[in-house]
């Protein structure tokens, strides 16, 4: 049989030794709470306030406040998920409900955004009026809302590396656009008496929702799916293997995400010489994580004669 190692190391995905690893996640999930009760608390007055202004402008902002809410939660809940064990039956944890909850969360907006434009095409026929005064106040509480979130996303998150506070971070800074067009749409209907401004705007921002629902729902299903993490490319990851001294050949190559920022590999190594394995698997291991970033990897070590017997490769991936 060809040689299995697992190299599961436990503080693979932790970047700074492991206590100030969970002291930046508990920094990352506070962040995240208030931003998300910050959000959530505005979402309800907009949306309490598009319906009485009769601004759809508003309502479609409060669609997309929902939409940062509704992703903040998730993260919250996904870093809260991700420290829980692993159990027998589930032996990744509770790593992908994340995603899971994710893919529903794009769901949701795509349904929200069409409602939006469903309703928006009625009012281009037939303009109705709007309290644009009230409507201006409320799109500016909520712009001031926002830019409060994102200072505190920035100020205490990790906008750079921790995918959840930069997906919030972006989600809130298209809120902001949001509320920058309710405004005008306000100001418009306000000195010109142009209410068709208001459906205009709520179809840009319906837009911008069903944008950001295009992309979560395309990630989560690659990740589901097993796809391959966006920004990797497995044929280069074949070649530089095939580059190594003593390798023969490389094949049932896989590369998937468990959950957001946790990528894995597995593959089988054909090698010319057995008494080298031990050497050929260190350095590939060390090629994984230098090259590719990637740091779980479940590799084995074959050599010429098991490969042909066929017992224990998939011969139709098989690659010289």
């Amino acid at each position: 049989m060809g040689m299995h190692h697992h190299d599961h190391d436990h503080h693979g995905h932790d970047h700074h030794g492991g206590h100030h690893h969970h002291h930046g996640e508990h920094a990352n999930e506070n962040t995240l709470l208030w931003a998300f009760f910050l959000i959530a608390g505005f979402m309800i007055v907009e949306f309490i306030g598009g319906f009485f202004t009769n601004s759809l402008a508003l309502l479609s902002d409060a669609g997309h406040m929902l939409s940062d809410a509704a992703s903040l939660f998730l993260s919250v809940m996904a870093m809260w998920l991700a420290r829980r064990p692993a159990t027998s039956t589930k032996t990744y944890g509770y790593k992908r409900t994340e995603i899971l909850a994710a893919f529903l969360n794009g769901l949701t907006l795509a349904v929200i955004s069409i409602y939006i434009f469903v309703e928006a095409y009625d009012r281009f026929f037939e303009p109705q009026p709007v309290a644009s005064l009230t409507m201006m106040l409320i799109a500016v509480i909520g712009l001031v809302v926002n830019i409060v979130v994102a200072w505190i996303l920035m100020r205490g998150g990790d906008t750079h590396d921790n995918l959840n506070v930069r997906s919030a971070f972006l989600h809130v800074l298209g809120d902001m656009l949001g509320s920058v067009g309710a405004i005008a749409a306000g100001a418009f209907i306000w000195l010109f008496g142009w209410t068709i401004a208001d459906p205009i705007a709520s179809v840009i921002v319906a837009a911008l929702v069903l944008l950001s629902a295009w992309r979560i729902i395309r990630d989560s299903v690659n990740v589901l799916m097993e796809g391959v993490p966006s920004g990797m490319d497995i044929e280069r990851i074949r070649h530089a293997v095939l580059e190594l001294d003593g390798v023969d050949a490389i094949h049932d190559l896989h590369v998937w995400t468990v959950t957001s920022s946790f990528p894995s590999l597995s593959c089988h190594v054909v090698i010319k010489d057995y008494t080298q394995a031990g050497d050929i698997l260190r350095t590939v291991n060390q090629l994984f994580k230098d090259q590719f970033g990637i740091k779980h990897t479940t590799i084995q070590i074959e050599d010429a004669a098991m490969c042909a017997k066929g017992d224990m490769c998939d011969e139709e991936d098989h690659q010289h």
